[in-house]
């Protein structure tokens, strides 16, 4: 028996080397992982969560058992059959549900399948709340789904935006109080949630370095969320590199985080962006009008110098004042207290 053939929970090594060569082609992973040394131990750790997820219950909300039958999806996804055609097809292959609800559990192992495919949040989470974007992909191509969503045309505008050198991962929260929260859901990638106070970032380099070249995604989507990694994670900064390889060991990232490269002065454009376009302003929007809360914040923000030294020298000012303060009651209560013994003696 082939291991792909083995339960969905079963993820052996070599289970994981054919899977891979099966989602994205053997000559495409094997020249990516001998070049640049891909580290897939985060996406193994999603698609463990995601089989688990999509087993609940006992497995009666999805009829895909094996490795094997989710590929065997995922083959067909990359064609052009539309989602009617698909599930159609997958009634001979897959096993027959004991219940009647075959639609139902064709559509859960279609979804489950398109999310370890492209790491997109496909399908209606039944039975919790996961705080990321779904989609409800029910008709036509995948292929044209994913275009459809990720076609929209930028609506700010960016003017008198600029992204130094200051804007990112790490000062995100050191000078703006922004919290990253990662996300598996590329969907969610620079969505900014709670009050504009955090901030989503999909952190699989590795699993994007793999998909340069896949046709599910728009041209250029896929370089150009690399760019927005190299953009806060920028490889060439060494205190980015400690406190990015500090988090990743602290959430299990994908520790390739920070080896996207650096962007050049003309790549910071925002002018260069045009799928996370309206995401990167609005969030550069955000921490360019955040005002320091805290002493550490005050400290570490210093794109305003002369601010950043008048406060400074007014605290100077205020603890040498409280100082000498100090010591002239100290003085003062000494001098009472000598002059009180020596008027008794």
């Amino acid at each position: 028996m082939s291991t792909l053939d083995s339960a969905l929970l079963n993820l052996s090594p070599e289970t994981k080397a054919l899977i891979t060569r099966h989602l994205w082609g053997s000559h495409t992973v094997q020249q990516y992982l001998n070049t640049y040394g891909i580290d897939l131990r985060a996406y193994w750790k999603y698609y463990a969560e995601e089989c688990s997820h999509a087993l609940h219950d006992g497995g009666r909300h999805i009829s895909a058992r094996t490795h094997h039958h989710v590929l065997e999806i995922a083959q067909q996804l990359k064609g052009a059959l539309p989602r009617e055609t698909l599930r159609d097809s997958l009634r001979q292959s897959l096993p027959k549900p004991t219940v009647f609800n075959e639609d139902g559990l064709l559509d859960s192992s279609i979804d489950l399948a398109a999310r370890l495919l492209l790491m997109l949040d496909f399908g209606i989470l039944q039975y919790g709340f996961s705080g990321r974007s779904q989609f409800n992909w029910d008709k036509g191509t995948l292929k044209d789904f994913v275009y459809s969503h990720f076609s929209s045309p930028p609506a700010h505008t960016h003017e008198g935006v600029k992204l130094e050198k200051i804007f990112n991962g790490r000062n995100l929260r050191r000078i703006a109080g922004i919290e990253i929260v990662w996300t598996n859901n590329l969907a969610d990638h620079l969505r900014m949630t709670d009050d504009d106070t955090k901030v989503t970032i999909f952190h699989h380099a590795s699993f994007l370095e793999l998909q340069l070249h896949n046709p599910l995604f728009p041209p250029n989507l896929i370089y150009e969320t690399l760019h927005t990694l190299a953009l806060f994670f920028p490889q060439n900064d060494a205190q980015t590199r400690k406190w990015s390889s500090k988090v990743s060991a602290l959430h299990n990232l994908d520790p390739n985080l920070a080896r996207c490269g650096h962007l050049k002065t003309d790549d910071r454009q925002v002018s260069k962006f045009t799928f996370w376009h309206d995401r990167l302003v609005i969030l550069k929007q955000v921490f360019d009008e955040a005002r320091p809360r805290t002493l550490a914040q005050w400290w570490c923000d210093r794109r305003n110098g002369v601010q950043w030294y008048t406060f400074w020298v007014a605290i100077l000012v205020l603890v040498l004042t409280l100082f000498f303060g100090l010591v002239q009651c100290v003085e003062g209560g000494l001098q009472v207290y000598y002059t009180m013994h020596s008027g008794g003696q």
